[in-house]
Order: structure tokens, then sequence, then C-alpha cells
């Protein structure tokens, strides 16, 4: 099954990745731990990458894509993927339509994650990261066992700087602006199946799951 997951900051999309990847046995590829892994492995696209980085410039979708395509043809990919944030644009979107066929690893669905901002809000502000295994904890609905101390490694917890309610908005509307298109896009091939992320873990799962036994 190859699979899109859609959302902004704090709306769930770890979590829902980890229990698809549990239940469907499909590799979650993040494109941040693919520049990571390209960039550390030093392979060519990764050089290139990391040349773009260095001068303060975005990675051209060239190789972004050309990353994807690499990472999509591995063997754990063979039943498919779950590919998350990627594409972020309307031109990746159109470039990766033409990669996935090229593949035959065209994208069968859309989970699109939405969540109201107050909700967002209360998950961003009250969210806590290890600063040394990064942990996820929230001070409210996930709280460390010792307060302020990571349960894994006993190391601090940090606040994000960019976890307030002000950088939540400037993230949002880059995100609305970037991602509406690329939602319209997949929703006029009738592949969109949008999920209310507001309610609890177990309400929002069964909805994606039973999104995803329609597709199989």
């Amino acid at each position: 099954m190859n699979i899109l997951i859609m959302g902004p900051a704090g709306s769930g999309k770890g979590t829902m990745s980890a229990k698809i990847l549990e239940s469907f046995n499909i590799p979650h590829i993040s494109t941040g731990d693919m520049f990571r892994a390209n960039i550390k492995e030093g392979t060519e696209l990764g050089k290139k990458a990391q040349e773009y980085m260095n001068a303060g410039k975005l990675v051209p979708d060239e190789i972004t894509v050309a990353m994807v395509a690499d990472r999509l043809k591995q063997p754990d990919c063979q039943a498919g993927y779950l590919l998350d944030g990627y594409p972020r644009t309307l031109v990746q979107a159109k470039f990766f339509e033409n990669l996935s066929k090229e593949i035959a690893k065209p994208v069968e669905v859309v989970i699109n994650l939405v969540v109201e901002f107050e909700a967002l809000a209360d998950r961003i502000t009250g969210r806590r990261m290890c600063k040394n295994c990064g942990a996820i904890y929230h001070v409210r609905n996930h709280p460390s066992q010792v307060d302020g101390i990571c349960d894994v490694c006993g190391s601090p917890l940090i606040q994000r700087a960019d976890d307030t309610e002000e950088q939540l908005r400037v993230r949002l509307d880059e995100h609305e602006k970037n991602t509406k298109p690329v939602l319209d896009y997949y929703r006029e091939k009738g592949l969109v199946v949008d999920i209310n992320a507001t309610r609890s873990i177990d309400e929002v799962w069964n909805d994606v799951a039973a999104a995803l036994e329609n597709v199989k």
C-alpha cells in the first residue's frame, strides 16, 4: 500500500505513522531522515544537498525527488511505503506523480490529519522533548514520570524555542499556503481522506485504519 500522510505540526503524524508501520509493515519514510542519511553516508545526492544547505539555499526539487526515488526502490518498500513530509508543494506533487508512475508505486491514498487551532496550540505549547534521545512528552497528556526528566535515558527535557502559539501561527500559515494546492491536487484524483485528529488517539486510529482497509 502506498500512502502519503499530511497534517500540520502537532497533528499526530508521528503517532499515526507508528501505528501504520506496526499494522501494515511498510516503512515510514520521512524526508528529513532521508536527507540526514544521505548526508551522513556521503552519497552523491547527499553531497549535492549539503552544498545547497551550506549556502543557505533550498535543496532543488530534482535532488529531493531523486532521493525519494532511490529510497522507494529499496527492498523494504516492496509492499509499499508511508511518505511523510513530501510532497510539500504542488511542483513536488507533480514531480512525484511522474516518478511514482515510472517505478510503478503510485500513491493510493492520502491521509490528511485535520486539527483545530486551539487543540494544536495546546499540544504544541505543552510538548517537551528529550535533548539527548529525542523522546517526546506532553506536560498533561503524556508527562514523564519525573518532572523534567526523560523516562528513557534520564536526560533533561526541553521546550523547543518554536513551540509557541506565535510560531505555530507562522508555521500553520506556511503549511496552508504550500499544502492546500497539494491536497487539492490529490483531492481531484479522489485520493484524500480527511481525518478529524482533534479526538483521542484511539478514535483517530480507528478512522485511519478503516480508511486504509478500504484501499487494500
